[in-house]
């Protein structure tokens, strides 16, 4: 993570005062899953990155209390895949060890060339996820969509999983992808989107509200180019108008505010940034107006 959200939370919990420290959270703002009214916090946890090649306890420790942490505070919805490195495998270690896994929402995704490959990998996923029930499995590629969709649909009528979705994190992607949507029926799909990548905002995300998908948000920070944009720069005065202490709470609850916008899943692998982020499903979010003045200050940086 940036050095300067590393700067601004040290200082946040440096200064922050014992009684507020041990306040209760207020809840976690929700959100239902379309085709089912399920609901589901509006933040997420990813597991990118950080989770790849954790290897010794030293690098185990800040996970498990990440998730540790998380569930403390009623986070449910945990995101991974086979193409993470060894997520999964860490994922299902630490549920396994702090024994949360009945309280998670499970997802992570299928990414091959065929469906003999994708019987494969998503058996290797139950294995190293630690568990008989996958609550969402996405499609990442369509190159045989109709046998891949066919088959999860068949673990999904088992009760092996519970929600089939497919997911794209790239703009060239995005024609085919929607024409994916159009002609099948999925629960959700998963898209990359942050205040200064709002592309998917023209077509996707209102066209999976026009099909009943629940929408999952990844790469929500821009890769981290919203951090670079804002490092050394103030809160705008209109953050307290949104219950917004950080940089990373003003760019998750923008995504958010999004009505059709389900949850948002930043990749989160220490403690202090879970705090940080599930403070975004909290208090009051924009409203158009106030997008509208957000995507301008963005734009302006």
């Amino acid at each position: 993570m940036n050095a300067t959200r590393r700067t601004l939370l040290a200082g946040l919990a440096a200064t922050a005062a014992a009684p507020a420290l041990q306040a209760q959270p207020a809840p976690l703002i929700r959100r239902p899953i379309p085709s089912s009214g399920e609901m589901i916090p509006i933040i997420g946890l990813g597991s990118a990155r950080r989770y790849e090649e954790a290897k010794t306890e030293a690098d185990m420790a800040p996970l498990r209390d990440t998730f540790r942490r998380f569930h403390e505070l009623g986070g449910t919805v945990v995101d991974s895949a086979p193409s993470y490195g060894n997520a999964e495998a860490i994922m299902g270690t630490i549920m396994s060890e702090l024994g949360i896994r009945r309280d998670l929402f499970v997802c992570t995704k299928v990414g091959v060339d065929n469906i003999e490959q994708g019987r494969a990998q998503i058996e290797a996923s139950f294995k190293a996820l630690r568990t008989e029930k996958i609550d969402l499995l996405a499609g990442h590629n369509w190159r045989d969509i109709t046998n891949e969709l066919a088959y999860r649909r068949e673990l999904k009528a088992a009760g092996r999983i519970r929600y089939v979705g497919a997911t794209t994190s790239f703009d060239r992607q995005y024609e085919a992808f929607e024409a994916m949507m159009r002609r099948e029926t999925l629960d959700s799909i998963q898209i990359d989107y942050a205040l200064d990548n709002r592309n998917a905002a023209e077509r996707i995300i209102p066209l999976a509200k026009d099909r009943g998908m629940a929408v999952f948000i990844n790469l929500p920070f821009g890769r981290g180019s919203v951090f670079r944009a804002t490092e050394g720069k103030p809160l705008p005065s209109w953050a307290a108008e949104i219950d917004a202490t950080s940089w990373a709470q003003i760019m998750l609850k923008y995504l958010v505010s999004h009505p059709a916008v389900t949850c948002a899943v930043p990749g989160m692998a220490q403690a202090r940034y879970v705090d940080d982020n599930l403070n975004a499903a909290r208090g009051r979010l924009p409203d158009a107006a106030l997008r509208r003045r957000m995507e301008q200050f963005f734009d302006a940086l």
